[in-house]
């Protein structure tokens, strides 16, 4: 795949592509692997945003922000300055609070790293689980990965 924009492919799966920049890498030339993180961070983001999230407003106006809970990760080939990855993006698990995802970050179709990230809406004052506010719940349902 050589495309450089970011889209919903068939599968209900958001594909971002992210550029390996030497700032990512580690003294032996790989990337550092918090970094795949940060690059999944980057996916989640996007695809919110590319169903119509506005985070800053979820927070100014309904005092509600997302925020990571859980995390797993299993590093299986490291990717190198220049590759351009595909960081792929699904929702497994939608709950009252809570959402799960599978993400991936691939390099031309060799999976390098899986993750399963949850996160949990929070209220911004208090810090503690909150509902995740009903339309944006109902979009997350539209587009959950059966």
């Amino acid at each position: 795949m050589n495309d450089t924009k970011a889209h919903q492919d068939e599968s209900k799966r958001f594909i971002l592509p992210v550029r390996v920049y030497y700032e990512d890498t580690d003294a032996g030339g790989v990337v550092f692997y918090a970094n795949y993180l940060k690059f999944f961070e980057r996916g989640r983001t996007e695809w919110l945003r590319n169903l119509g999230v506005n985070q800053a407003q979820l927070a100014e106006e309904q005092q509600r922000i997302f925020v990571v809970v859980g995390t797993q990760l299993r590093y299986r080939s490291p990717a190198r300055l220049d590759d351009l990855l595909q960081i792929n993006t699904t929702l497994s698990k939608v709950g009252n609070s809570s959402c799960s995802f599978e993400q991936i970050a691939e390099r031309n179709g060799e999976i390098l790293v899986e993750s399963s990230i949850q996160i949990c809406c929070v209220d911004t004052q208090s810090f503690k689980p909150a509902p995740i506010p009903a339309d944006i719940r109902s979009l997350f349902l539209s587009v959950q990965d059966n």
